[in-house]
């Protein structure tokens, strides 16, 4: 990986009630550094295991597969715990893959959680188990497929405007919450 990875996906999962089965919305956003380029949308299976598959599927069917050199995710599962492969994702696109958290996660309690989703989750346990352990960049806590940690926190720097949350991912959550319920709200 040479340079510097400006242009960039984030991906996030629309808000969804608790009760919700079935398909949830997912929206990525393109941007160049903070500019926002383009926006995907695409949905996902709450709790399932399609998460990966669908967004190399919407980044790989889009105009923007030629421009996007990385790609963010807001936590390693999108709706609920479809858990994404971030080492499969980097090399599905080839390129590199940075999950961001705000907090360091508390893995006995998602652990426990993920057992109570049914057939399945030991392997989405070991996707998350594979993803690595969380490092701390920039305030945040990260993990990462196909690029050091200062590789991570260069991307980090070039893509946030303000506060600690990159841009594609902060915009992914608004867009989201916005298309979803009306209106934006919440934190990223």
């Amino acid at each position: 990986m040479g340079g510097v990875l400006s242009n960039v996906v984030g991906f996030d999962d629309a808000p969804f009630p608790h009760g919700h089965r079935g398909d949830v919305a997912i929206i990525g956003t393109v941007c160049s550094r903070t500019r926002l380029d383009g926006v995907l949308r695409g949905t996902v299976r709450r709790d399932g295991a399609n998460a990966t598959g669908r967004m190399v599927a919407l980044i790989e069917g889009s105009q923007f597969i030629e421009h996007i050199r990385a790609v963010l995710l807001q936590g390693i599962a999108v709706a609920g715990f479809n858990v994404v492969d971030i080492a499969g994702l980097a090399r599905a696109l080839g390129v590199p893959v940075l999950v961001v958290a705000r907090r360091p996660p508390d893995l006995p309690a998602i652990q426990r959680a993920l057992k109570r989703t049914g057939p399945g989750w030991l392997r989405k346990w070991k996707l998350i188990e594979q993803a690595g352990k969380m490092e701390p960049a920039r305030g945040l806590w990260v993990q990462r497929a196909g690029l050091s940690l200062p590789q991570a926190t260069q991307l980090l720097a070039v893509t946030t405007l303000h506060g600690k949350v990159p841009e594609p991912l902060r915009m992914a959550h608004l867009i989201a919450g916005g298309v979803t319920t009306g209106a934006s709200r919440g934190r990223v």
